[in-house]
């Protein structure tokens, strides 16, 4: 995002400026207007790790976005809001635009809502798969079967940098950054194979009650072992999972109590993601981020 790209203004009176943490109140009442379920906390976290833009007109927000670089070639961008009343005025192109501008050359990875993909096609991405959104009082989770040397266990702090090296092989992208802030806020559980870390998952404070993720595993079993523990954790209270479709979870998802309000498309522009064959990302952290 450059001063030039970041400040410039429409004929219309919108401006586009850098954002900073002072916004972060705007934004959230923004967020409320369109219904997501964000609280100011969650987009506090996001921005932590991140920047954006402000589109700003008479002196008011009337839109936002926000991007994320995870070193130097890959990025996730989301958060795009525009205030309904100005909507239909391609202020969410600026703010794409603005977003796009010096990630030349990088994998960016998005999450597009049906609404949006002609966007954000006419920008340079293609499908690249679907997420099923889930949520729900939480039912009581049957026990997922484990091979007799693998378990589940608590997080420590000397996992950290291999929990980062597994998500880094599952999602493709470098976001210790953010793996970090959410090893230091959430509780994570590993899923331990002679006392190595292949797997692991992360439970929060998100929106309306908790969310899980991301989820990182080998193969189904452990996903199911992983999410099946928070799910026990926190039976008949509010959970939210964001799960790739391909995964083959969204139907046992349902028979926990956690149904399928809304999907989105998982969206590339760049050089392709470079993910291990070992781990696998099954839940994302945010539809945002990825």
């Amino acid at each position: 995002m450059t001063a030039t790209r970041a400040a410039e203004t429409a004929a219309d009176g919108v401006t586009l400026r850098p954002m900073t943490a002072v916004d972060l109140p705007a934004a959230h009442a923004l967020s409320t207007q369109v219904g997501w379920p964000h609280r100011l906390v969650d987009l506090q976290f996001s921005f932590s790790f991140g920047e954006g833009l402000v589109a700003q007109r008479d002196g008011a927000a009337v839109g936002i976005a926000m991007r994320w670089r995870w070193g130097g070639a890959h990025a996730s961008v989301g958060s795009v809001v525009v205030a309904p009343h100005c909507q239909g005025r391609r202020i969410g192109q600026r703010l794409m635009l603005g977003l796009l501008d010096g990630l030349e050359g990088h994998s960016v990875l998005l999450h597009a809502t049906r609404e949006g993909r002609g966007l954000y096609e006419r920008l340079g991405f293609v499908a690249a798969g679907d997420v099923r959104q889930h949520q729900g009082l939480a039912l009581q989770a049957p026990l997922v079967a484990l091979e007799p040397n693998v378990r589940l266990r608590p997080a420590s702090r000397n996992d950290g940098e291999r929990l980062i090296a597994l998500d880094q092989a599952a999602c493709g992208m470098p976001r210790g950054a953010m793996l970090r802030a959410l090893l230091d806020l959430a509780q994570v559980v590993v899923l331990d194979r002679d006392g190595v870390a292949e797997g692991f998952s992360v439970l929060r404070r998100f929106g309306r009650g908790k969310v899980i993720g991301p989820v990182v595993a080998p193969d189904a079993t452990g996903a199911k072992a992983l999410i099946s523990h928070w799910v026990n954790l926190d039976a008949g209270k509010f959970v939210r999972i964001d799960v790739d479709f391909a995964s083959g979870l969204p139907a046992w998802l349902e028979t926990l109590g956690l149904r399928r309000v809304g999907e989105v498309a998982s969206m590339q522009r760049g050089p392709a993601l470079h993910r291990g064959s070992a781990a696998h990302l099954f839940a994302l952290v945010t539809q945002a981020t990825g």
